[in-house]
């Protein structure tokens, strides 16, 4: 909305200073200190209501140390997150654009079915809360609602003509440089290869001529696969304090440094990557995203006032997977996003294991003490703190990996 204002007076008044708000790093700038005044000051109050509505935390019994001290902890924290991320956004953003439209919406749409999911713990006493059928229609809804716009929407382009052509004029040879030329793409980037682009169309290519026209058929299973699982990701590693928003902000700001590059026109070329236009405006969404993040860990870090809940780690998860595949990097996610694939798979590989030992020797065996992978070490007596550091310090070290891919080819 200001962004707006801010237009209007440089264009019409000629006020001096208003020009420096069609900065997207100054827009950032404003959106990531907002985000983290909104998120540490007001925060104490959204802690301090839903404390005195006794909206707790309900922790079963696992046999953790210090897991009796978190009963009654209040929940429902990422609505902290979800507030303190929005504001700014709609202040500073340019709301006209699709990529911002888009991770409004998922924002708005996973934070509600994981209020929904909260609700029916704490009120309804359900421990199960939302059943895991209606949680995964909600993320396979959010996929095709991602999935079609970003396929279908004329303002989702990539631009083909960065380099100039040359042409032949009364024998004399001039340099021109062409009209922009967008054309609607499928085109992905794969990691550490040279001419890293891959184009799901591709795989159509055995149906014939035309098979471009089709892509759809391929790229929207895919973005509702890599939403779901990159959601429950998140969701899975919200079980300690500080582990989840602190883990989240460092992926997220890896993906800030993508968006940024991929929708500046210059440092796409001089990188030789895909140039998205307007893609760079996610950088004001990212960085009060990240600003919510860390004014979170603010009284979720350890002994933590308020947890997330649901309402934040499956908004996380939902936002995180909208921005890599809006920028053409969800082959990364294994990367930037390490922590919630260890996560995931350490519980996939626990309950396939106990199935296949119990079905074969009559008794069940595990992998693992316990999981998720961060209440392994957690059984093997390892101080949350402790645990909750060193994942930090695994997933700054995948962002940088990720970060590098950049170059390094």
């Amino acid at each position: 909305m200001l962004y707006y204002l801010f237009e209007y007076l440089d264009k019409t008044m000629d006020v001096p200073g208003t020009g420096v708000f069609q900065y997207i790093t100054f827009r950032s700038a404003l959106a990531l200190m907002l985000s983290l005044l909104l998120s540490t000051i007001y925060g104490k109050r959204v802690v301090s209501f839903l404390r005195k509505q006794q909206i707790g935390e309900t922790v079963r019994e696992l046999g953790l140390q210090g897991q009796n001290e978190k009963a009654g902890t209040p929940t429902m924290g990422g609505l902290i997150i979800i507030f303190a991320t929005l504001i700014p956004v709609i202040l500073f953003a340019k709301l006209q654009n699709i990529y911002i439209v888009l991770l409004i919406v998922t924002t708005l749409w996973m934070g509600t079915i994981g209020f929904i999911d909260d609700y029916i713990k704490i009120f309804k006493k359900d421990k199960q809360g939302l059943k895991g059928i209606f949680k995964v229609f909600g993320q396979v809804g959010l996929g095709l609602i991602v999935g079609t716009v970003l396929y279908f929407h004329p303002g989702v382009n990539i631009r083909t003509d960065l380099k100039k052509a040359s042409v032949n004029i009364n024998q004399t040879e001039t340099v021109i440089t062409p009209a922009p030329v967008y054309e609607k793409s499928t085109a992905t980037t794969i990691p550490f290869v040279k001419n890293n682009e891959f184009d799901y169309a591709e795989l159509l290519a055995w149906t014939g001529e035309g098979y471009e026209n089709w892509a759809w058929l391929i790229f929207i299973p895919v973005v509702i696969f890599i939403i779901t699982a990159v959601s429950n990701g998140a969701n899975l590693t919200d079980g300690i304090d500080g582990l989840a928003a602190g883990t989240s902000a460092v992926s997220v700001l890896a993906l800030g440094i993508f968006t940024f590059v991929s929708g500046n026109i210059i440092f796409s070329n001089y990188l030789n990557i895909m140039y998205i236009p307007n893609s760079g405006e996610m950088t004001v969404f990212i960085a009060a995203f990240v600003g919510a993040l860390i004014g979170f860990l603010w009284y979720n870090s350890y002994p933590a006032s308020v947890f997330m809940g649901d309402t934040g780690s499956l908004t996380i998860g939902g936002v995180i997977a909208v921005l890599a595949i809006a920028v053409r990097k969800e082959l990364l996610i294994p990367f930037f996003c390490g922590i919630f694939l260890v996560e995931n798979i350490s519980v996939v590989m626990q309950v396939a294991y106990f199935k296949y030992t119990k079905k074969r020797f009559g008794e069940g065996r595990r992998i693992f003490l316990m999981a998720p992978l961060h209440h392994h070490y957690q059984k093997k007596g390892y101080h949350e703190s402790k645990i909750v550091t060193r994942f930090w310090i695994v997933a700054i070290m995948l962002a940088i990996l990720s970060i590098v891919t950049l170059k390094l080819r």
